[in-house]
């Protein structure tokens, strides 16, 4: 296995990592254009998953501004998550 071959080489964690960023990009776009609701639960899953998807990725390579980024990041979701339902339950 020559250097130029490890560029293309995806790890689990690389690709949890992926997915994590993906989720949040994808419910910041829905909430852009309207499909889904700050307040509403999806989008705060979206953003809880998909930070700790990226916090797991971390076991690849440590990097301490991503690991507290993305705990705040998941800290606020879930509080968002919990706020979310217990709108939900009031209603």
């Amino acid at each position: 296995m020559n250097d130029s071959s490890a560029l293309f080489t995806l790890h689990w964690w690389d690709v949890a990592g992926l997915a994590g960023s993906l989720l949040i990009v994808i419910g910041f776009f829905l909430l852009q254009v309207g499909r889904l609701r700050g307040d509403g639960p999806i989008y705060q899953l979206l953003n809880l998953i998909g930070a700790l998807a990226i916090l797991v990725s971390l076991i690849g390579g440590f990097n301490i501004s991503v690991f507290l980024l993305e705990s705040v990041w998941a800290l606020i979701a879930l509080y968002g998550l919990a706020r979310s339902l217990r709108g939900q339950r009031q209603r």
